[in-house]
């Protein structure tokens, strides 16, 4: 059975810290392959200058192309919306029977992941691989001894594909934060600005 981490994320656009925890899971965490999950506009988020969905697929198909385990996934794109994690493990899992699908989240989220659509029914069904994310975000108790969530120290992110979006708005190209391809695409589209 092959197994493979989902990341999801609006990934707008993706960076290589996203990169650097795709990588720790494929590599440190016996899995098969991560999957990035491009999801569309967060129903935890408030609107942002989101890019067309194409664009950002074609952003993460672009990170990607030195990196075989890692795969560019559209499915949530194409369910119908709003867009909720559960529907999509249930699309997924329908789809691929043999597979079996681990959940990876930074650490942030466990703050609210309780306000989740069937929350409940994700932890009972599926494992949850937990990336860092800062020095304040707290666990909240009912996750902490959970059999199903397993923290790791992965490489922290610390940098946001907000923090990428206002460089890019100030008219910096933030080299050292992108894949070489996906910055020269946000240039040649003039994406963000």
């Amino acid at each position: 059975m092959k197994k493979v981490g989902l990341f999801f994320g609006t990934f707008n656009p993706i960076h290589n810290g996203h990169l650097k925890v795709a990588n720790y899971f494929v590599k440190k965490v016996e899995l098969d392959e991560v999957w990035l999950v491009v999801s569309p506009q967060s129903p935890f988020k408030k609107k942002e200058s989101l890019v067309e969905n194409n664009q950002r697929l074609a952003m993460v198909d672009l990170a990607l192309k030195d990196f075989p385990k890692l795969k560019v996934c559209d499915d949530e794109i194409n369910l119908s919306k709003p867009s909720y994690t559960i529907n999509t493990l249930l699309h997924l899992k329908n789809k691929f029977h043999d597979y079996d699908f681990v959940i990876i989240l930074g650490q942030d989220i466990l703050s609210y992941f309780h306000e989740w659509k069937n929350y409940k029914d994700i932890l009972k069904n599926y494992k949850i691989y937990v990336y860092p994310r800062g020095q304040s975000c707290l666990t909240p108790d009912e996750f902490k001894e959970h059999r199903n969530i397993h923290l790791f120290s992965a490489p922290e992110i610390e940098i946001s594909s907000s923090k990428v979006r206002n460089m890019i708005l100030n008219g910096e190209v933030p080299d050292s934060l992108l894949p070489t391809m996906v910055k020269n695409y946000i240039v040649i589209n003039k994406l963000f600005q």
